[in-house]
């Protein structure tokens, strides 16, 4: 089977990146500064051969892969398989809210506990890797040959990375999961390969890191 190429970005900005709020599940949308980095996005797409757009279907998410679509001309559909990490009650929640009520949870959470599921009904990170996996394996698997381009969020571009570069899920964050950030990956069935990550210049500046993964 021939190779997928995908393109994978983080959506664009929103008011509750810029203030450290956990988002997970909850559908915020997209800031003045998200809207316009989704657009540089799309533009700076605008030459390239695209099959097909996947976009987790939480609005900020979407909003960005609709600014692809409108340059590329691609089919845009939404798949809840790329929906961000659902945290469940701790959603709404800064990290320095939950240190203080949950301290215990926090622990947890900042040492990378695979399996460490927030009340509510979130998902351990083993849960989302699983989820992304399955995902991105069933897109990929119908573009053999060609290019789709993959819009979700940082604790997806996360297990992406992981993914690619077989790093578990325990391993320290060295790279950066910035908002509207174009990163490039090949599928075949034997697994995700890096070929790029975090292309900024078309953000003038760079963007916003993902703070929770």
């Amino acid at each position: 089977m021939q190779a997928t190429r995908i393109i994978a970005i983080r959506h664009g900005e929103t008011a509750w990146n810029v203030d450290a709020r956990i988002q997970g599940h909850l559908d915020i949308p997209l800031n003045d500064i998200g809207l316009w980095q989704a657009a540089q996005a799309g533009k700076a797409l605008a030459g390239e051969a695209v099959s097909a757009i996947y976009s987790s279907d939480l609005l900020r998410a979407y909003a960005t892969a609709q600014a692809v679509e409108r340059t590329t001309g691609a089919p845009l559909a939404a798949d809840k398989g790329l929906r961000e990490r659902c945290f469940g009650s701790f959603e709404g929640q800064t990290f320095a809210e939950i240190e203080v009520t949950h301290p215990e949870d926090a622990l947890r959470w900042r040492k990378r506990d695979p399996d460490f599921v927030p009340a509510g009904g979130g998902e351990s990170l083993r849960m989302l890797r699983e989820r992304i996996a399955t995902t991105v394996d069933r897109l990929a698997a119908l573009h053999a040959g060609e290019q789709i381009v993959i819009v979700a969020h940082g604790g997806v571009m996360d297990v992406l990375y992981r993914l690619a570069t077989r790093q578990e899920l325990q391993a320290p964050r060295t790279w950066a999961l910035g908002n509207a950030a174009i990163n490039r990956l090949l599928w075949t069935p034997q697994g995700l390969g890096l070929v790029g990550w975090g292309d900024v210049q078309h953000l003038e500046g760079g963007a916003r890191d993902e703070v929770f993964s």
